[in-house]
């Protein structure tokens, strides 16, 4: 690989690693701006349910308000002639007769009253005037309640404070004594003074009961609303006159708003609490769903991009890897090739005579050709399984037999390199697996090699036969290099060499260990590897165990 070649590749791997950052802040600011969008829009949804519930209850005020004052309106503007009747004896004129039998009918007000401006109610004894509803006229009476006394001392405090400030453009004025009485003072606008005062006593149940309590089952619904809680309380004796949903106690903590009755009622609030509105709720499952299936995208999109990163990567390293492998591979056959060629040379053009030279120089051209011969074969035996081409003949062998052939044939060439070979079984006990001959010598030779080419103070092997219940084992350790456990992972991957410098020095092609693996499968077994760096490595075959049914079956 030439300095240009990796100056590239350099440069793509730094434009992947940027590509891939930008594409995962896109994702990450895209993924935010969405839940940000979400979580603005339920907060708008609630905010926007939350002020339609209190315009609800605001329009229940004004209802009330509407429902309770309006009767009374009429009394608002009474004539010279009203008031000089109304001064004499307190009776009735017939323009207010009307007005008052209607205003007795009402089941808001439980009575009335009228004080002249020269009483005063609160001093025992004093006489005023009673609507005596059966009759239909005004009687005095000296039995009333300290309702009047009150409702009148308010009264005349609002209209002197009226008189005074000689602001006066109606003839009467209003103030209610919070929700017991309504009252209405009577002014002579010529001569700026005081008439007299109407007291009705009003009928806090009938009002809550017949007026307000129904209103907020209208507006509110009944038990089944879990959403938006209303309840009518009188905060001065702290109790609930009215609510929407008696199985929800009242709580001030419960409590997120309070509407007020304009200019009367002021001991009565309506407090309202959302706990669940179903517009709010409907939105909060559509929320949690629409994050679920962000969430799920957002992960799919992250997923897909590390994906195609790791795989760009791998394909990266793998082409590197068979880059590297070519380039071996190469040097590798054009080495053998020369050694053959230059021996055939010189035999061919007669420069070799002596039957001693000739003998070493057909050596080399034997040990050559076997070499060769064995690079060619593994390169064929990667392609094979490649294309699904691999064929096994598997039937039942006796793996000792076939380790005992092996080492009969090896052994000279593995003590020739310096190595203690030891071998070890378990006697009296047969190894029968279903397997192919040439497959098992095929990876007891790459095991055997790699041992020999990665050892290299402690040149010894050990090779042993044993087995479990149900399976035969075969192991083959060394005492050389070793493996660092990050590599574990890879050593059996095509093209792939351990990254250390022994093996670095050694030459190879990274896929001995491939075949082996792809072997072992073939044949139905399974490989482990236990290695500890610097002090060698073990590799243990494992084949299901052949009963004597099994055998016979294929006799």
């Amino acid at each position: 690989m030439n300095f240009i070649t990796a100056k590239k590749i350099g440069r793509n791997r730094l434009l992947r690693w940027i590509l891939l950052m930008l594409g995962l802040v896109a994702i990450i600011a895209l993924t935010g701006m969405n839940v940000f969008s979400l979580y603005d829009i339920r907060e708008r949804v609630t905010e926007s349910e939350s002020e339609r519930q209190l315009k609800k209850a605001e329009e229940i005020t004004a209802l009330v308000q509407s429902e309770i004052y309006q009767p009374f309106t009429k009394l608002l503007n009474i004539d010279n002639q009203a008031e000089a009747s109304l001064q004499d004896d307190g009776k009735l004129p017939k323009t207010l007769e009307k007005i008052f039998i209607d205003l007795a009918d009402n089941p808001y007000t439980s009575s009335i009253y009228y004080t002249p401006a020269s009483v005063d109610p609160c001093d025992t004894g004093s006489a005023i005037y009673y609507f005596n509803q059966s009759d239909r006229k005004m009687e005095t009476t000296e039995d009333y309640s300290n309702l009047v006394c009150d409702g009148v001392g308010l009264i005349r405090s609002a209209t002197r404070i009226q008189i005074n400030n000689f602001d006066l453009r109606w003839r009467s004025m209003i103030e209610f004594d919070a929700h017991r009485s309504m009252n209405i003072g009577l002014i002579n606008l010529t001569e700026n003074r005081v008439i007299g005062y109407f007291t009705f006593i009003l009928n806090q149940e009938a009002i809550v009961e017949k007026l307000i309590a129904p209103l907020i089952y209208d507006y509110f619904g009944g038990v089944e609303n879990e959403g938006t809680i209303v309840w009518l309380h009188d905060h001065r004796r702290d109790i609930v006159l009215a609510t929407n949903n008696s199985s929800v106690d009242f709580s001030v903590d419960l409590v997120d708003n309070r509407v007020r009755f304009p200019r009367f009622f002021s001991d009565w609030i309506l407090k309202v609490a959302f706990l669940n509105p179903p517009i709010t709720s409907a939105y909060q499952d559509t929320f949690r769903k629409n994050i679920i299936v962000l969430g799920f995208a957002v992960l799919f999109l992250v997923g897909s991009l590390l994906f195609m990163f790791y795989t760009a990567q791998k394909e990266r390293e793998l082409s590197m890897r068979q880059a590297g492998f070519l380039a071996n591979v190469t040097h590798e056959l054009k080495t053998p090739l020369a050694v053959m060629q230059a021996a055939g040379e010189n035999i061919s053009d007669g420069r070799v005579t002596e039957p001693e030279r000739l003998k070493k120089y057909g050596s080399h051209i034997y040990d050559e050709s076997i070499r060769l011969r064995k690079m060619i074969e593994k390169l064929l035996d990667v392609a094979k399984y490649d294309a699904g081409q691999t064929l096994v003949n598997a039937k039942p062998q006796d793996l000792k037999e076939l380790v005992d052939n092996y080492l009969e044939e090896n052994k000279e060439f593995i003590e020739n390199k310096g190595f203690d070979l030891e071998y070890t079984f378990e006697d009296e006990t047969e190894f029968v697996i279903e397997a192919d001959g040439d497959s098992i010598e095929t990876i007891l030779g790459n095991l055997v090699e790699n041992a020999i080419k990665y050892s290299a103070d402690t040149k010894k092997m050990e090779i042993k036969l044993f087995e479990d219940e149900s399976q035969v084992k075969l192991s083959v350790r060394d005492y050389g290099v070793g493996i660092k456990k990050s590599e574990l992972k890879n050593i059996f991957k095509k093209f792939y060499r351990v990254e250390e410098t022994l093996v670095a020095k050694t030459k190879g092609h990274g896929l001995g260990l491939s075949i082996v693996r792809n072997l072992v499968l073939l044949n139905g077994g399974d490989i482990s590897v236990d290695s500890e760096y610097g002090s060698g490595t073990t590799f243990t075959l494992s084949f299901p165990k052949l009963n004597p049914e099994e055998i016979k079956n294929y006799s």
